[in-house]
């Protein structure tokens, strides 16, 4: 039986993965991790998703990580396990992984790096893996920006349409809000749209075109109670609370990704002025090694933000925590931290 049945709504946060600082997943962080936001009220949670830096995961890591989920949320919430890859037997095999351990469902990110037509996608990828793994649900993960392609929302209805307990939902991370209308007018009222840009929760959820259900989140490894306040607010029909809430937080959702100015100088001593630009989860897991939730480590090759990234981040916690503190505050009991002097601990951001 899955650790609950799959509910495509609220709010599931994409689950960071901490390491020791040689690299080894720290299995006791993440357990903390998936307690404090069960706590905080949220739907479900996702085991080695982007932010959870699947790609660079084993595939025992990666069993060992959905496996501990399951355990941890012991039947709370739902588990929503992270299972994509740009090889469709390795998809196979990690969707089976999960189904056996119980997991409410299967993320499928769209293969990455091959290349593969909408067509390819359906017929090669998703289609192959729902029958090979008859007996759970799966979510098509469309982010073009990261994966050099995408599901067609023609291609996704077809997916709903011909087995919608199947392929109840999608996580629409395109930023194109046609693009979300398209799948809503084809697919019809059955399919669940989740969100897969913290920042466009609302808007999704706003547009009648659209009518997102909820969001697979980034920030809500930080601020899980605020978004899941906000995301209840708005599928109640209370837009000025729900409103209220995402400009309360919206520093933070603003940090998914973060740019910031530097400066490289060539062996022959030119400086040039350059833009790096530095993409989840190392702004998020930045933010929770700089308040104690997790060691610095990221799998390489990510590395460490730059000084001035870092005061972006910075900015952002302090600016909730300073307007908001509400939506921080179960951080401290639940990770032994105190925020105020996390945020003034230059050593902690270094």
């Amino acid at each position: 039986m899955p650790t609950k049945p799959f509910e495509p709504r609220g709010v599931w946060p994409a689950l960071a993965t901490p390491f020791t600082d040689d690299g080894e997943i720290d299995l006791d962080r993440y357990r903390r991790l998936i307690e404090f936001v069960v706590d905080q009220g949220v739907t479900g949670v996702v085991p080695c998703g982007t932010t959870g830096e699947s790609p660079t995961l084993s595939w025992q890591e990666h069993e060992d990580l959905v496996g501990a989920a399951i355990d941890t949320v012991d039947g709370a919430v739902g588990v929503l396990a992270g299972t994509g890859s740009n090889n469709t037997q390795e998809a196979i095999r990690g969707t089976e992984d999960a189904y056996r351990r119980g997991a409410s469902a299967a993320l499928l990110v769209d293969c990455y790096y091959n290349g593969p037509s909408s067509l390819e996608l359906r017929t090669e990828y998703y289609e192959r893996v729902l029958k090979a793994v008859p007996e759970i649900p799966l979510v098509p993960y469309v982010i073009p920006g990261r994966t050099g392609c995408a599901l067609g929302a023609e291609d996704l209805a077809m997916l709903h349409q011909s087995a919608p307990e199947r392929v109840p939902a999608v996580k629409q991370a395109t930023g194109d809000l046609d693009r979300m209308r398209r799948d809503r007018e084809l697919a019809g009222p059955g399919l669940a749209i989740m969100s897969g840009d913290d920042d466009m929760t609302l808007h999704m959820m706003n547009d009648p075109a659209i009518a997102a259900s909820g969001v697979i989140s980034v920030m809500g490894n930080l601020v899980p109670k605020a978004l899941s306040e906000m995301v209840a607010a708005r599928a109640d029909g209370d837009v000025a609370r729900a409103g209220e809430i995402a400009a309360q937080i919206g520093p933070l959702l603003k940090c998914v990704g973060v740019k910031a100015h530097a400066v490289r100088e060539l062996p022959d001593g030119r400086k040039l002025q350059v833009v790096d630009g530095f993409r989840n989860p190392l702004p998020l897991k930045t933010m929770m090694a700089g308040l104690g939730v997790i060691g610095r480590y990221g799998r390489r090759p990510l590395g460490q933000m730059s000084a001035p990234a870092v005061e972006v981040v910075r900015g952002a916690v302090r600016a909730v925590w300073e307007a908001a503190p509400e939506w921080l505050r179960p951080i401290e009991d639940a990770f032994d931290v105190r925020i105020a002097k996390r945020l003034e601990d230059d050593a902690a951001w270094r």
